[in-house]
């Protein structure tokens, strides 16, 4: 993970990117048809409509039904979890800040909490925070330990995250539409009433007192008519794509010890990968030492926003896969016996939209302030900045009414959205906006009307972890 910090021009997070050129597999048409007007069946109303079950949809999902609301979930794909899932991400990002505190609770304790000992791996609790030499030696090789600190930062199995948070969402009172692509918002008089999507069934409709755009790239703001920024620094692992993978097969242990034991002999091999490939990739560790798993290699070059660049990058990630199979067999300690066990049936997007909302969170509000409106805590990047406070106002569109954009695309600088669009950070968005969301359902107001003091205490029976309310008198 990388991101840049204006000042100095450099990244906090090293990762290697591959600058790709985008190739034109076939010329596009200029041609304009029209569409004939025709009636859309509405499928159902409903208080609150989450559109996208990913982290931040499933988030919102189950916290709007639990206060109450009769909540509907559009999901594209056949599963709950986005990249965490799909999207084979299945480290997750640290939720204890610096010191060890566990500051990303509620929804995303929750669900974790579900996942057995044989299902998740990480540092125990007493390590949270821990900077002996030993453990974040060890840890640091396993995606657990950054700057001389051992964090909670586990990996997990994606179909048990799957299935924990279907049953979530069930246990609810949710309920999920899968195969539903979520194409274009209702807007009356500048406010979204619900959305047109699409499925086997052609185009229908959900009508909602309240909308929660959960699609990761702000479809529905962007369409409903709402500003939104879209520049990245091309040098920065959020403006790269990819399809993850995971190799069976091997023993990561083996490979961990080659890897630190012989850091001359590693080079050479990761030398030599990219010489043979150009784009190569280092595994990480998963939940059992028999799985691998690979998160790149990152390209950049590429928009989210265009499906010509999208397909070429599911073209080449599965090439590249086939192609590290085959060196890491035959180069690697551990790999010898090596399979494909899975490739992501999502795209590894970072990045494509970021709201334009009422208020933003930027590389400035790292020095530990506590802003009015705060609806989570997330850690920050490294020891040198405070705590981050997360402001409601990020996810509330500046000029759309009836929505709110929890996740990767809520309003934030390009610096703090490479921690803000993490797994962690949009369970904490998303729980934020189900239980706003229920609120201006249940009380007939709009999203940028809940009254602050309720959201947050709604959100603190519900698990999440806020700064005490004396700190923010004071903010």
């Amino acid at each position: 993970m990388g991101t840049m910090e204006p000042e100095g021009g450099r990244l906090f997070f090293q990762a290697e990117t591959f600058e790709t050129q985008r190739q034109e597999r076939r010329r596009l048409s200029t041609r304009v048809i029209e569409e004939p007007a025709q009636p859309v069946h509405v499928h159902t109303e409903c208080d609150v409509l989450v559109v996208g079950g990913g982290p931040a949809g499933t988030a919102a999902a189950v916290a709007a039904a639990r206060l109450g609301a009769d909540v509907v979930l559009l999901e594209r794909y056949n599963h709950l979890g986005g990249l965490s899932t799909g999207g084979l991400v299945i480290w997750i990002d640290r939720m204890s800040d610096w010191s060890g505190k566990h500051v990303i609770r509620g929804f995303a304790e929750e669900v974790l909490s579900r996942l057995t000992r044989d299902k998740i791996a990480g540092p125990e609790k007493a390590d949270w925070g821990s900077r002996d030499p030993e453990k974040v030696a060890y840890w640091s090789l396993r995606t657990a330990a950054y700057h001389n600190t051992v964090t909670y930062s586990p990996t997990l199995d994606p179909e048990w995250l799957k299935a924990e948070s279907l049953a979530m969402v069930l246990d609810a009172g949710v309920h999920p539409i899968f195969h539903a692509w979520g194409a274009r918002p209702l807007v009356e008089d500048g406010r979204v009433t619900g959305c047109v999507f699409e499925s086997k069934e052609g185009r229908r409709a959900v009508l909602a007192k309240v909308t929660i755009d959960a699609t990761g790239d702000g479809d529905l703001f962007a369409r409903a008519g709402s500003d939104f920024d879209t520049e990245v620094d091309q040098r920065d692992i959020h403006g790269c794509m990819n399809t993850s993978w995971m190799f069976a097969g091997v023993d990561m242990n083996a490979f961990l010890r080659f890897r630190a034991e012989t850091p001359e002999q590693y080079t050479q091999f990761m030398a030599r990968g990219r010489e043979t490939m150009r784009y190569f990739e280092r595994p990480v560790v998963s939940w059992r030492n028999e799985v691998a798993v690979f998160m790149g290699p990152r390209l950049s070059g590429y928009s989210a926003l265009k499906v010509e660049d999208l397909s070429e990058v599911e073209i080449r990630s599965h090439q590249l896969m086939l192609e590290h199979l085959a060196f890491y067999r035959e180069h690697a300690p551990g790999f010898r016996d090596a399979y494909i066990m899975v490739s992501g049936s999502q795209l590894g997007v970072r990045h494509g939209r970021r709201l334009v909302g009422m208020g933003k969170l930027t590389r400035e509000m790292w020095d530990g302030r506590t802003v009015a409106d705060e609806i989570g805590v997330s850690p920050s990047l490294s020891p040198k900045f405070a705590n981050v406070s997360v402001p409601y106002s990020t996810m509330v569109p500046q000029s759309v009414g009836g929505l709110l954009a929890p996740g990767r695309h809520l309003s934030c600088d390009a610096t703090s959205h490479s921690f803000m669009r993490e797994i962690p950070q949009c369970w904490l968005t998303g729980h934020a906006a189900g239980v706003a969301a229920a609120l201006a359902a249940d009380r007939g107001l709009q999203p940028a009307q809940v009254p602050i003091s309720e959201l947050r205490s709604n959100l603190l029976a519900q698990g999440a972890y806020l700064n005490p309310l004396e700190e923010m008198a004071e903010a």
